[in-house]
């Protein structure tokens, strides 16, 4: 897809678990010429790098402790301070709460970055069948879907072999409940960007491709 000629931005991915903000934030590098960042990424890297923040993270996560704002906005200031952020980023999976949110506003005044926000809608039903068809690698972190993107191998993942499992918040229930989450703690958080960002758009995730969607939102901006 056309690359869009807005630099100096920092792309803001917002919508509810399961609308596939991760793929789709991938696809948007195929219009704005600026790195993908996944918190997820950020994590994983500082742990099997053995950083001092990365232990810390392991040990939380191993005891089933939360990571803390004040350390994910460490690890996000280290990561988008990069020479390959100067221009800006595309972020997803961060901010969760409206802390982090604040904390991120003052990185990008620092930087001298201005946020553009992609608020994905997504009907809540969808996201539950969805996710109840999803599978994962336990090796490679790798994603499938049993429905609309199976592997090539049933319950086999095609990069390394490992057996596919279905993750334990990918039942509905817990799929509910972390809606309903998203619903109290992160709905005030796009708020908030609704009123921060000169650049906010809204765009409709319940069909197509993830590379559909990200064309979508790219459509939106390029429309302006």
């Amino acid at each position: 897809m056309p690359k869009i000629g807005i630099r100096t931005v920092a792309v803001l991915l917002f919508g509810p678990p399961g609308c596939g903000k991760g793929t789709v934030g991938k696809h948007l590098t195929g219009c704005f010429d600026i790195p993908h960042i996944s918190t997820g990424d950020i994590l994983r890297e500082n742990v099997q790098a053995g950083t001092e923040l990365g232990r810390q993270v392991q040990s939380l996560m191993e005891n089933g402790g939360l990571v803390p704002d004040g350390m994910v906005n460490r690890l996000v200031q280290d990561r988008i301070s990069r020479d390959d952020c100067v221009d800006g980023f595309i972020l997803d999976g961060y901010p969760r709460t409206l802390e982090q949110g604040k904390a991120l506003a003052g990185m990008l005044e620092e930087q001298g970055l201005e946020p553009l926000v992609i608020h994905l809608k997504v009907d809540y039903n969808k996201i539950v069948s969805r996710l109840t068809a999803r599978r994962s690698c336990p090796q490679c972190g790798a994603v499938y879907n049993v429905i609309s993107k199976p592997p090539k191998t049933d319950g086999v993942c095609d990069e390394d072999g490992a057996g596919l499992i279905l993750r334990g918040d990918d039942c509905e229930t817990v799929i509910r409940q972390r809606i309903e989450a998203y619903e109290a703690q992160t709905l005030p958080l796009v708020e908030y960007f609704r009123q921060l960002a000169s650049k906010f758009y809204t765009v409709d995730g319940n069909d197509g491709s993830p590379t559909d969607i990200a064309e979508r939102a790219c459509h939106h901006i390029r429309a302006e």
